[in-house]
């Protein structure tokens, strides 16, 4: 397998990185400190037409592929765990969900705004009880002739207070358990009885509001169902198993900005008359946190070439988000240990680094949830 990238592909992720280098990383400390949604930053990343890197020309897309998105992703998320988290739950999630399972007029009318990044996009699965047990979630949708009425809510939606259109899931079938799961489109400035209950105070992932909705007797028009009713259990899997890859896309640039920064570090630290680069225990350190970066940045190319071959990629999607996340947390914890004091306060942003890392484990699929859905790979 070779996953060097082609030139169209350098050229893409040098011009993210510039950009990353001159607009992100400048601010991202602000970013973390203020915990406002970056506006501008995310409108300056749909002009360069990052916000629908992976989806087609004709939906307003760049047309890139699966190589290409995640590598963006990394440079994204080097410069602001956040803003990688906006971004991935905007295409990944959200935008997903429309281009996989939207009729044509769907994809059209939502998707295209999407995809041009005029429009932000969320997901809205989890609930309070029902985070890695999808089926136990309580809202509900029940028609009511040309309509849906929908009542309940969800928590720890990115994007959710901001978002123009939201993927939401509810039971229209009570008793079904998973197969009484569907989808739908709706849209929280057209339609009455969505609810913004607030935003969460987080430990990271500052920048990319994280809220609690409710819906209350919200009323849809009934062609805002994604796919048929009963659906959206298996629409979820498929769309959060793609959005793994991303996920280990946003862990390798957290771990890839905390490796520079500890990089940098090195070379003006000095104890005992000499660089502390000179020092064999930190060169263990750093040599030990490129290679697990390097080793998650293949895991990652691997489980996107099979997407992009249409072969099955369950395993590899899961194996490369598990090991990229715990990656993110162990090179941030090393970044910390190599600027010692320095590292547990705010005047590095080694520490920030951290708090953003430790999210990768939890969201789109826990470590543990993860590790059984290997087993139940290998074992079937």
């Amino acid at each position: 397998m070779d996953f060097r990238l082609t030139d169209e592909q350098r050229q893409i992720v040098e011009m993210v990185a510039e950009f990353v280098d001159e607009e992100i990383a400048p601010v991202a400390d602000e970013i973390d400190h203020d915990d406002e949604f970056p506006r501008d930053l995310v409108a300056e990343l749909a002009d360069l037409g990052l916000m629908g890197i992976p989806f087609p020309e004709e939906y307003g897309g760049a047309g890139l592929d699966y190589h290409s998105y995640p590598a963006a992703l990394e440079e994204i998320s080097r410069g602001s765990g956040g803003l990688g988290t906006i971004v991935a739950a905007h295409i990944s999630l959200a935008g997903n969900m429309l281009y996989e399972f939207g009729d044509e007029s769907q994809k059209e009318t939502y998707l295209t705004p999407l995809a041009e990044g005029t429009d932000i996009g969320a997901f809205a699965l989890s609930e309070a009880g029902a985070g890695s047990d999808v089926p136990s979630m309580e809202t509900v949708a029940e028609k009511d002739g040309d309509e849906y009425v929908i009542n309940g809510g969800k928590l720890w939606i990115s994007n959710g207070s901001v978002a123009d259109t939201v993927t939401l899931f509810a039971k229209t079938d009570p008793d079904a358990g998973n197969t009484g799961i569907s989808s739908f489109v709706v849209r929280p400035e057209e339609d009455d009885g969505f609810v913004v209950e607030g935003t969460e105070e987080k430990l990271g992932d500052k920048g990319c509001p994280t809220a609690e909705l409710r819906f209350d007797d919200l009323r849809i028009p009934a062609d805002r169902l994604l796919g048929e009713e009963g659906d959206g259990f298996v629409q979820a899997l498929k769309t959060l198993n793609g959005g793994r890859i991303t996920i280990a896309a946003r862990s390798i640039g957290i771990a890839q900005a905390a490796l520079d920064e500890a990089l940098a570090y090195v070379d003006e630290r000095e104890q005992f008359g000499r660089s502390i680069s000179e020092f064999q225990a930190i060169q263990h350190k750093l040599a030990d946190m490129d290679t697990k970066i390097r080793a998650a940045r293949l895991l990652m190319h691997d489980a996107a070439d099979k997407k992009m071959r249409g072969e099955t990629f369950i395993k590899e999607a899961a194996q490369a988000k598990l090991y990229a996340s715990e990656v993110s947390r162990e090179v941030a914890n090393e970044g910390i240990q190599i600027h010692g004091g320095y590292g547990y306060t705010k005047d590095f942003p080694a520490e920030r680094f951290y708090r953003d890392a430790k999210l990768n484990e939890i969201y789109e699929g826990t470590s543990e949830v993860l590790r059984n859905t290997i087993a139940r790979e290998l074992l079937r």
